[in-house]
């Protein structure tokens, strides 16, 4: 008769090995590269490497997006870098978010969701207190 513990090792062993399999159906995390368009559809953020860091430029925006960023100071916000210096860290990359209608930096962190979304999170007090927007990748920018 078999022992306790190898019964214990066994069931464990084939639970894992039925959960592989599961585990590698599930959506691959997003990669941060690509242009990515915010929820209200009026930005677009073509995101790449700035030196060993993670960055992000607007590559398009709404006449809307481009009137409240001139009232924040920004008078040409294509080619305003929105995303600045991000390093990898689990579960994302850390960084700082420039909101060009405030025409502040706040603390950010991004985070994949699914394969083609990124959750982008500007924060105070150093992550105490955020507000977020779910950012989706698109082949290209809108066209004005």
């Amino acid at each position: 008769m078999r022992s306790m513990r190898g019964m214990m090792a066994t069931a464990i062993a084939a639970a894992m090995a039925f959960a592989l399999p599961v585990g590698a159906a599930a959506a691959p995390a997003a990669s941060p590269l690509g242009t990515w368009l915010n929820p209200y559809g009026s930005v677009a953020v073509r995101t790449g490497a700035c030196g060993d860091r993670l960055c992000g430029w607007i590559v398009w925006a709404s006449t809307e997006a481009q009137a409240d960023a001139r009232e924040g100071g920004v008078t040409g916000l294509i080619g305003t870098q929105l995303l600045e210096n991000y390093r990898p860290t689990s579960g994302g990359w850390v960084g700082t978010v420039f909101v060009p209608d405030m025409g502040r930096r706040f603390y950010s962190k991004i985070e994949p969701v699914g394969s083609d979304g990124l959750r982008v999170k500007g924060c105070i007090l150093h992550g105490l207190v955020c507000r977020s927007q779910l950012w989706h990748r698109v082949a290209q920018p809108p066209h004005a």
